[in-house]
């Protein structure tokens, strides 16, 4: 990983799409910092668009995609995502700011995979000592979440055996900095990132990976490290870096929402210059 004063003017200027994580990557101890929500603010201002890609469920991110100046938040993994729009498949509230829900996965088999999330669940509480849900958990519509370091402490044992139990059921699973996630379907943040941006923006980010950055912090953001040519973590990804196959190119010096804010700082001045 190289640090940040690293990636090339010339990179910075085809820019066109800002993606990201959220916990630990745009937040600071579960909450957005003013230093990152004025970067938000700058890069929307700059006509960049900016993509929130997470693990957190969609009723935990429905008042963020509401209240943050971003394009979209991509919730549970790539399963489904919300935005501002006039025309809304879903209405969360009543006012002028209206939102739209939708999802990668039919309906039918949304509800067929919540049974067997919640058998999954319970095996996994029931097996693996010391195990909680997440506490966001009433907001999961595809997928299920134990915490294993918001609000509760769950060794490396553990995360490996819940990971075990998942993977035996057939789930896909994946380690953020806070969660074991899992969930039935193909979707990932990868794939969910280009189905977003082909469905707001009509655009192919296959086709155009040089034009975006993602910003990410942990071990559930390797597809997208991977995948994307101007990736940046944020400094407390360095806690991940030996569980890393594939790691991001570039590193703030920064942690947290200040990395962030950093990231955007370099690419508004390579824009302004």
């Amino acid at each position: 990983m190289l640090a940040l004063t690293h990636w090339p003017l010339q990179a910075r200027r085809k820019i066109t799409g800002v993606l990201t994580d959220i916990d630990d990557t745009l937040t600071t101890r579960g909450a957005i910092t003013p230093d990152a929500l004025a970067a938000l603010h700058r890069l929307k201002a700059a006509g960049l668009p900016v993509i929130a890609v997470t693990g957190r469920p969609a009723g935990w991110s429905a008042p963020f995609a509401l209240a943050w100046p971003v394009d979209a938040i991509v919730a549970e993994n790539g399963a489904v995502a919300l935005f501002l729009a006039k025309n809304c498949y879903l209405r969360l509230s009543d006012g002028p700011e209206q939102l739209s829900k939708i999802y990668q996965q039919p309906e039918a088999l949304r509800l067929a995979n919540q049974a067997r999330i919640g058998r999954v669940a319970r095996r996994v509480l029931r097996e693996v000592a010391g195990a909680a849900l997440a506490r966001d958990s009433a907001g999961r519509e595809t997928d299920l979440a134990i915490d294993h370091s918001e609000f509760t402490r769950l060794g490396a044992a553990g995360i490996a055996q819940a990971l075990q139990i998942m993977h035996s059921e057939g789930m896909q699973a994946s380690v953020s900095s806070i969660h074991i996630n899992g969930w039935f379907g193909s979707h990932n943040k990868l794939g969910g990132a280009r189905w977003i941006v082909r469905e707001l923006l009509g655009r192919d980010l296959a086709a155009e990976m040089d034009q975006w950055v993602f910003v990410g912090d942990s071990t559930n953001d390797q597809l997208m490290f991977e995948a994307i040519g101007n990736s940046i973590g944020v400094a407390n990804v360095r806690d991940f870096e030996a569980q890393l196959d594939h790691r991001p190119r570039y590193v703030t010096q920064g942690a947290r929402g200040a990395g962030f804010a950093e990231m955007a700082a370099a690419l508004l001045a390579a824009r302004a210059g």
